[in-house]
């Protein structure tokens, strides 16, 4: 036994392994042959449709001094030898078992092999059905089948490795695609080594989608696959994306043609009031839907909630805000957080310019304040006279110099602005506009 022992330690060693060429006699259909890793000692693993129909195993480029031994889930070290015969210059075994390793053993050289016999693990395909358990991070699917087993051999130390029998799952799943802007249908694909279930799908099912099961990877190669379809499988997980647009003018805009006053806001937000448009796109399971606005990142206070997957909401009030989409389940079991945005507003500011040259030449052709977060405001510009000559309630917009279309004389004049910020600060404010001569424009005064 202790000599067998050593034989069984030798054969784990690539210095020791040498190649054979088997054939076995009364095989009616294709030999699978699997190279496995080397730390299992073993050259070859042998898959054999069915082990009773071979009458003997002829091993060529073997001498007479070959002996033959077999092992079984113990290893090597308690191998066993069996009956063989040298005839023609052929090692003849007569019967080979399967589901056994067997150790060619010549001249202190050892080749090591597995026989797996099929037939004792023949897979049949029955039925895919959706498990009554559902969780929120994957489908979980039963697999009605007989012989789907996991196909163990054993190295030459006696170590238990699983043979993958490859086993399919097709369906459909969705994906987001950034760029499309949607959920797009994709082709999911899983491999089993073998059937145990539940068998879970992660991702989950995004959508419903039929499972089919194919195998195994024998049955395949033998012209007798295995594949059966389920009913429609109905989506489980939920998924959702989203995005959000400032859809007025913001502090990002070009300097020169905004006069709006910066706010250091490091994101989202700026002067107010601040319009923005928010969108959701959801997978098919997401039933209820909302926006949350929130004053804290947490989100442990929500100020505001919008059942809805399209929001518009315009900010007009000093401060930061937290806004995420939230979608989840029918019974809101499960559910999926889109990004978190961050809307900064800033205080509000007014700063009045007391002079411009309206010439046509592009540079300070028209008079406008710099603000930051002012609502209601209101400015009207009088002449020396006191003459109400032009009003305007927009701080982004401005006076042109012009009175009736047409240019006014150079000289003073005067604005009287109010109006409310948008963190509660009144103004109310009056001064001069010096409106300067140019020759380019001193034909076309009143």
């Amino acid at each position: 036994m202790k000599k067998l022992f050593l034989l069984g330690i030798l054969t784990i060693l690539p210095q020791y392994v040498f190649s054979i060429n088997i054939n076995f006699v009364g095989n009616t259909k294709k030999i699978i042959e699997i190279t496995p890793d080397k730390s299992t000692g073993l050259e070859k693993i042998y898959v054999v449709n069915d082990c009773s129909l071979i009458s003997e195993l002829v091993i060529r480029d073997c001498s007479a001094q070959a002996n033959v031994m077999t092992y079984s889930n113990l290893g090597g070290g308690f191998a066993q030898p069996v009956s063989s015969s040298y005839v023609n210059e052929e090692l003849i075994i007569p019967t080979p078992v399967g589901n056994s390793g067997y150790i060619i053993e010549e001249n202190g050289r050892n080749t090591c092999f597995w026989i797996i016999d099929y037939k004792t693990y023949q897979l049949k395909l029955n039925s895919i059905t959706a498990d009554d358990y559902q969780d929120c991070d994957a489908t979980q699917i039963n697999i009605g089948a007989s012989g789907g087993e996991p196909i163990y051999y054993f190295s030459i130390d006696g170590r238990q490795v699983e043979l993958s029998r490859e086993i399919s799952l097709k369906y459909y799943n969705l994906s987001w695609n950034e760029e499309a802007k949607l959920f797009e249908q994709v082709d999911s694909f899983k491999e089993l080594s073998h059937i145990s279930n539940p068998v879970r799908l992660s991702p989950p099912l995004y959508c419903n989608t039929i499972i089919t099961a194919s195998g195994d990877r024998f049955q395949k190669e033998w012209g007798e696959e295995n594949k059966i379809e389920s009913n429609l499988i109905y989506a489980n997980g939920i998924n959702v994306a989203s995005y959000a647009e400032q859809t007025n003018i913001n502090d990002g805009e070009d300097e020169e043609s905004s006069n709006l006053i910066k706010t250091e806001t490091g994101g989202l937000g700026g002067s107010a009031p601040a319009d923005f448009s928010f969108v959701a796109y959801t997978t098919d399971a997401v039933v209820h839907n909302e926006w949350q606005i929130a004053s804290d990142e947490n989100f442990e206070y929500i100020d505001y909630r919008f059942n809805q997957q399209t929001l518009d909401y315009t900010f007009s009030k000093e401060g930061t805000y937290y806004v995420r989409f939230v979608g989840s389940n029918s019974d809101g079991s499960c559910e999926a957080i889109g990004e978190t945005y961050q809307i900064s507003i800033g205080a509000s500011d007014l700063r009045i310019p007391n002079a411009f040259t309206p010439n046509d030449d592009g540079v300070n052709d028209i008079w406008k304040v710099g603000y930051r977060s002012l609502l209601n405001f209101r400015c009207s510009i009088f002449d020396r006279y006191g003459n109400q000559i032009y009003t305007f309630n927009d701080p982004s917009q401005g006076w042109d110099g012009k009175y009736k279309g047409k240019l006014v004389k150079p000289g003073v004049y005067y604005y009287v602005i109010e109006a409310t910020g948008a963190d509660g600060k009144k103004y109310k404010k009056g001064g001069d506009i010096n409106l300067l001569r140019s020759n380019r424009t001193s034909s076309q005064e009143n």
